[in-house]
């Protein structure tokens, strides 16, 4: 109930929102009143899913890794509805397979997308925010903000990227009435993650980060990892020594190259998509 009190009538602005994690986090707000604006690099997909969705909500198009793209979705947002008081960082990507064999335009990709367009999102959505005294910043970043499985190198880098510039921009804001926070699930059932392992722990569902994100704008903190026990893994971890710490990470944390090995197919669709700049949902 509190969350649905506190999200009604907000204006909530999502990326990357046209299908997957993005799409369900759109669902679940706009089920609980809030005004939901899809941005997604694919236009149609992201206006045919807000018409889909209860309540109110509209598709926007958006290319998180141009500034003018995202300047130009958050002015249509706000134009339409007023201030944005939350900004989703959700949209990324991921390659799989040994750091060795990835393509550097994958790396490029996931850079672009995963680590800079937050950057962008946040340099454009955090000062109106700030000028206001008032606003949210959540970003859909990853457990590999915290971990790095094997087979997710370049995706895991752009994770703790993603954290460290997280916290330090928090700390210049503190005080301006703007919040950030970043949910960090484990595996998740998407297109994302197809072919991959959730490890030691039970695969995900979107809706499930959807209910963290709901839960976090309504009650906002830094850090959420889902599900919550993932925090005490890596809190007790970093008190091993490394040969301890290493051998419990190759007992829970899912080693990518050996679930993909010999099965690359999988992910062929998936990957063509990242390789050649057109996708850029969970």
């Amino acid at each position: 109930m509190r969350s649905t009190i506190e999200t009604r009538g907000r204006v909530i602005a999502i990326t990357g929102a046209a299908r997957g994690i993005g799409l369900a986090i759109a669902r679940q707000l706009a089920e609980a009143g809030a005004r939901v604006a899809i941005g997604d690099l694919d236009e149609a997909a992201a206006k045919a899913a807000a018409a889909e969705l209860p309540g109110t909500a509209a598709g926007f198009a958006l290319d998180v890794t141009d500034s003018d793209s995202f300047t130009a979705f958050i002015d249509a947002v706000e134009q339409q509805w007023g201030p944005v008081d939350v900004l989703v960082n959700n949209a990324g990507v991921m390659w799989v397979g040994r750091f060795d064999e990835e393509p550097e335009s994958a790396t490029r990709r996931q850079l672009d997308v995963n680590l800079h367009g937050v950057i962008r999102g946040v340099r454009i959505a955090a000062p109106r925010m700030r000028k206001r005294g008032r606003g949210h910043i959540v970003t859909v970043a990853s457990a590999a903000s915290k971990l790095a499985p094997p087979g997710e190198a370049s995706y895991a880098a752009t994770k703790h990227g993603v954290f460290g510039y997280l916290s330090a921009v928090r700390a210049e804001l503190h005080g301006s009435g703007v919040e950030l926070s970043v949910v960090m699930p484990t595996v998740v059932d998407t297109e994302l993650a197809v072919g991959t392992s959730s490890g030691s722990v039970a695969m995900l569902t979107p809706e499930d980060v959807a209910s963290a994100v709901a839960g976090v704008i309504a009650r906002p903190r830094f850090a959420v990892t889902v599900p919550r026990e993932v925090s005490l893994l890596i809190t007790l971890t970093g008190l091993l020594p490394d040969k301890l710490r290493g051998a419990l990470y190759r007992k829970l944390i899912p080693n990518q190259v050996a679930a993909l090995d010999g099965d690359r197919h999988t992910r062929a669709k998936y990957e063509a998509g990242l390789t050649e700049n057109t996708g850029e949902n969970r």
